[in-house]
């Protein structure tokens, strides 16, 4: 079944419009619009939480890795950066890496001055 959603925007008092399609496996009777909605605002709430972050903050979409293990190994570590940064409770990923490069010293001692030393 694909479902279509209306959604009416005001930027800078000019008002515009945005069609979504949305693509679900279940029956017409069982995917009510109120459903429909909260599903779409879900997927944008991932969206703009990760996606975004990684895509704005990081500028995921310029890196250079392209081959091999390279673009995984390079997402693995910018998810590790921001769930890094949200654990200590930054709401803003971007000033928190930048207070971050600042202080490399930080992250170090953060990462290793939980785990016993073995001898």
């Amino acid at each position: 079944m694909n479902a279509r959603a209306a959604v009416a925007f005001v930027v800078s008092s000019q008002r515009t419009r945005e069609t979504a399609y949305l693509v679900v496996s279940l029956p017409a009777d069982q995917a009510q619009p109120a459903d429909l909605q909260q599903w779409a605002r879900l997927e944008w709430h991932i969206e703009n939480r990760l996606h975004r972050v990684r895509d704005e903050t990081f500028r995921e979409d310029a890196h250079q890795a392209r081959t091999d293990n390279g673009p995984a190994v390079a997402a693995v570590l910018r998810n590790t950066a921001i769930g890094y940064h949200r654990s200590n409770g930054e709401p803003n990923i971007a000033r928190a890496t930048r207070r971050a490069n600042h202080r490399p010293h930080d992250l170090i001692d953060a990462v290793t001055r939980n785990y016993p030393t073995t001898q």
